[in-house]
């Protein structure tokens, strides 16, 4: 397994313009130069402040609820038979998702620049729920921008955003999810940046973001590490998480990173299948190009057109991948898989059923390949999967699809 292709490791990434390798950087319009390279310094400044890192540590334990549990799933184990299956429980978190922990570490952030008012785009509504949350806990104003289609798809959150205070403006142009989210997003805070603060929900976008995100979620992988070591004595041999933008997957995976006999894996949505404008996974039939201001992996069409995409899973429907991902992908690092809407309704199914976990639909994406990977490996494997959120907010879309036959009989 090829190890990580830098000479001081994971930690020399991004290089001081912002990229990973080929990928990343900050392809903006002029007005948004200056302000990102405003918030490089002050997250640079924040993160080397102890009072900062003291503060988010101690609202990520009280407020957010870390650390989260490492769970045996002893049925699902028995069930599929090869490794021992474990599950690194981000839906345990206040607001039912990793989400919460950039969220918290980008409003601190904005507090201290003196912004406030928050925006962000969210497309499963987790990031806008938790985002909305911290919002209301911080006395921030606070717009969460949603495509209209994810707005019918998960109203349950859209309801929650405004409970807590939130204004959710839908977005009907375009596809109606999360990339035109993004757009209006970024027009928003182009018009108000004095003070506004856009809260960035995945490892995307233009520098600093991909960095911040990933730091404010590498806890995840640090909690991982000393849990498994303490449960079984030794590292894990393959860690498995699902990949949109790939938050919760960079976060899980960092720690690991320069640890070569532990195989890495990520999994995007194979949605119906591998046509253009039927699945997100960008890297089966993506290529590098520009979106929303970062040189990635992305889907487009002869043309070189953003592609049409498709998700059962509304966070990880979504035509480019973070560009950390894009890098270790060609170092050989980082392999990836994809699960279409039908292996991840399944696995929705089968988790509930085995363990009483509703997991996410994006977190069902992962325990998919689960289902197919334990199998083969030695009893004496150790797998983890990263549970990235929960699944309240997908029954009721799940069970009109089960019912309906998309994810197999009843």
């Amino acid at each position: 397994m090829t190890t990580v292709d830098t000479a001081a490791g994971r930690h020399a990434l991004p290089d001081l313009t912002g990229h990973f390798g080929p990928y990343g950087g900050m392809y903006v319009p002029e007005t948004l130069v200056t302000p990102l390279l405003e918030l490089e310094a002050a997250y640079r400044e924040a993160w080397s402040d102890e009072g900062y890192r003291n503060e988010l540590a101690a609202q990520l334990r009280s407020y957010a609820g870390r650390p989260t549990e490492l769970y045996l799933a002893e049925r699902l184990t028995r069930h599929l038979g090869g490794a021992r299956i474990y599950f690194k429980r981000e839906d345990l978190l206040h607001t039912g998702a990793h989400k919460i922990n950039n969220a918290l570490g980008q409003a601190l952030l904005a507090q201290r620049m003196g912004k406030t008012r928050v925006i962000a785009e969210t497309g499963a509504g987790q990031h806008g729920i938790a985002t909305a949350s911290v919002c209301a806990k911080l006395g921030l104003e606070c717009v969460i921008y949603m495509g209209a289609v994810d707005m019918e798809r998960q109203a349950l959150n859209v309801y929650r955003m405004r409970l807590s205070g939130a204004e959710v403006r839908g977005v009907q142009a375009g596809q109606r999810t999360l990339k035109e989210a993004i757009n209006e997003a970024i027009r928003d805070w182009v018009t108000n940046v004095r003070s506004t603060h856009y809260v960035l929900g995945s490892a995307l976008g233009a520098h600093p973001y991909p960095m911040m995100v990933r730091n404010f979620h590498k806890i995840i992988g640090e909690e991982t590490r000393r849990q498994i070591q303490e449960a079984e004595g030794r590292l894990p041999d393959e860690l498995i998480a699902c990949v949109g933008g790939g938050s919760n997957a960079i976060g899980f995976f960092f720690d690991f990173l320069e640890e070569p006999d532990v195989r890495l894996v990520g999994v995007e949505a194979g949605g119906h299948g591998l046509s253009l404008g039927e699945h997100a996974a960008r890297f089966e039939g993506g290529r590098l190009g520009v979106l929303q201001g970062c040189k990635t992996f992305i889907l487009q069409n002869e043309e070189g057109q953003i592609g049409l995409t498709h998700s059962v899973s509304a966070g990880l429907d979504y035509a480019a991948i973070g560009p950390e991902h894009a890098y270790y992908r060609d170092c050989g690092r980082i392999q990836f898989a994809y699960a279409t809407d039908r292996d991840a309704l399944e696995a929705f199914r089968t988790c509930a059923r085995l363990e009483g976990i509703i997991p996410a639909l994006e977190s069902s994406h992962a325990l998919a390949c689960v289902m197919k990977r334990a199998p083969e490996m030695d009893p004496d494997s150790l797998l983890v999967v990263n549970l990235s959120g929960r699944g309240d907010k997908d029954v009721q879309q799940a069970s009109r699809l089960i019912e309906a036959g998309s994810g197999g009989e009843s």
